[in-house]
């Protein structure tokens, strides 16, 4: 016999999502979860038997399939097995693990690193040990929501500040009582609009105010910078930011997060975050995929240099099509359509012409804003990025959003 779902407001939530993603189903406007089941180089993916071109990945440098990270992989398995013994505290930690956070210190310059098993909980862990009751912490108000449910979850006075408005964040670090403890949190290249946080003015009053600065580089790593090291390199400011946080499964092609820092920094994570002393450790082909993904981007300079041509031939060609792509600077591109229902018709029509975009509605982006958010990689070819941004074009001719 089944038991009745109890009705009360979660039964309603659950109900009203359902219906939602039922509806689209039905209207074959629903595009998320769809399995690729197989990568043709890195700028195409099989998906429900047809080949198409790639525009929502992470894998800003193509790193997906890299034969030398395969090899990786796969000489970790073959040494290691598939896991570990546990958490790191205890018996997790693999010689392999401690040669990939001398790697991460290496290549953003910090005295040491310390990894996690996902770059939402190296947020969450890592703000909610770091402050508590009777500090501030303080948060642009378009950052990640690992960050914000960090932030709450600390028991901190959480503050937002406007989006990348440096007199707003003033404003709130005036706000705090004199010799409470305050930690600055932005994304660098936030996640939804690809635009930077004004980074040098951020720096300069963190600095006078005497909080500390933390920086999430999920989507700047391998982005920003000459050599990819991130935003410090982008404003040739090393050394500006005290907790350099980066996730290992956006441009470096694994899964994971990690924090750099000052050893005393990292020491007191090891010691303390719980993500670290009671999640178990990274599995051995994932930390050797991300150790050698981190020395390609070194070796294959190539690859930032390309997709910074890709990320310009991008964002302008969609600018002079007469589409909005807000303050992007990245390869990042929100292509605005107003509505929800907008932004499911244009991902249908890009998805047919085997064009795989996909569409960012509310409630993650504020209602009249839905987007395509479109992502251009170092794997893409002049000619592929042309035929995207023209197949885009039509979508949006037709149902009005351009002319």
């Amino acid at each position: 016999m089944e038991l009745e779902m109890i009705e009360d407001s979660i039964t309603e939530r659950i109900r009203a999502m359902n219906a939602r993603v039922q509806g689209l189903k039905e209207m074959d406007l629903y595009f998320y979860n769809q399995p690729i089941t197989e990568l043709r180089g890195g700028s195409r993916v099989l998906v429900n038997g047809r080949e198409m071109g790639m525009y929502a990945s992470y894998s800003y440098l193509g790193l997906v399939g890299h034969p030398k990270i395969n090899a990786a992989a796969h000489a970790a398995i073959d040494q290691y097995g598939t896991g570990t013994h546990g958490v790191r505290t205890l018996a997790g930690t693999l010689k392999l693990h401690e040669e990939l956070e001398q790697k991460i210190a290496e290549f953003k310059q910090a005295e040491a690193a310390v990894t996690y098993t996902s770059g939402y909980v190296t947020n969450l862990t890592v703000v909610s040990t770091l402050v508590g009751r009777g500090d501030y912490v303080i948060s642009d108000k378009l950052n990640h929501a690992s960050i914000v449910d960090g932030c709450m979850m600390s028991g901190a006075k959480f503050l937002r500040f406007r989006h990348n408005d440096m007199e707003s964040l003033e404003q709130r670090l005036q706000q705090v009582e004199s010799g409470a403890a305050k930690l600055v949190i932005a994304d660098a290249v936030f996640s939804m609009d690809g635009d930077l946080i004004d980074f040098p003015k951020m720096v300069d009053l963190c600095r006078r105010y005497n909080a500390w600065l933390m920086i999430d580089e999920a989507h700047s790593l391998g982005v920003l910078g000459k050599t990819g090291r991130g935003i410090e390199e982008h404003y040739n400011m090393p050394g500006s930011i005290d907790i350099k946080m980066g996730t290992l499964s956006k441009t470096i092609p694994s899964v994971g997060g990690y924090i750099a820092g000052k050893k005393d920094l990292i020491e007191y994570l090891r010691h303390t975050s719980r993500a670290y002393i009671f999640s178990a450790a990274l599995p051995p082909a994932q930390a050797a995929a991300a150790k050698a993904a981190f020395e390609i981007i070194l070796e294959e300079p190539w690859r930032v240099e390309k997709l910074n041509l890709n990320t310009h031939q991008f964002i302008n060609g969609l600018k002079e099509r007469g589409f909005d792509t807000l303050l992007t600077e990245t390869a990042i591109v929100p292509v605005v359509c107003g509505t929800d229902e907008l932004a499911f018709s244009m991902t249908a029509m890009a998805q047919h012409e085997d064009t795989f975009v996909l569409p960012v509605v509310s409630p993650a982006v504020p209602p009249g804003l839905a987007r395509l958010r479109a992502t251009v990689t170092a794997a893409h070819e002049p000619d592929e990025i042309e035929h995207a941004m023209d197949v885009i074009y039509d979508a949006g001719k037709k149902i009005g959003i351009v002319s």
